[in-house]
């Protein structure tokens, strides 16, 4: 799933600009985003556990999956200098492991005086949401990416 970087500058953005990127969810993502957090909640670890509960069967956690936001907001739109301001999440159904999650970001609206872009984020599963929100990024200019070449100009 390792997209390829590419970095958009504040003023390479435009509303309606979007970018996708899709991952199916292994059992080992589970385990490892469970150790990393040491969020050990056995809906997540335990076939057993999570055979007793609505789900029926082990589910990710639900920020694994916005984590698959920021991925997008780090590699894509905007990309690498994105900085995050703040995120809201809407959980909307589980995501099970298997799943196939496709990742939607686009620009909702650009705030030019302050670098910012207001972003639309969507996760979906069979075309089912399973996590809607907004981010708010700081968008670096080109002028302040690369100052030298700014001044070449």
């Amino acid at each position: 799933m390792m997209p390829e970087l590419r970095v958009l500058y504040f003023e390479d953005l435009s509303i309606g600009l979007s970018e996708t990127l899709s991952k199916t969810i292994a059992a080992s993502d589970v385990v490892g985003f469970a150790e990393i957090t040491g969020d050990r909640n056995p809906i997540h670890l335990s076939e057993h556990f999570a055979a007793r509960t609505p789900f029926g069967t082990r589910i990710a956690h639900g920020l694994y999956t916005a984590g698959l936001i920021s991925a997008v907001l780090g590699t894509r739109l905007p990309g690498p200098g994105a900085i995050y301001i703040s995120q809201s999440l809407n959980f909307r159904a589980p995501v099970r492991i298997g799943d196939t999650v496709d990742v939607t970001v686009e620009v909702a609206e650009l705030v030019p005086e302050r670098r910012r872009a207001r972003l639309s984020c969507t996760c979906s599963v069979n075309g089912e949401t399973v996590l809607d929100g907004e981010a708010l990024v700081k968008v670096p200019t080109r002028a302040e990416a690369d100052p030298l070449a700014a001044r070449k100009a």
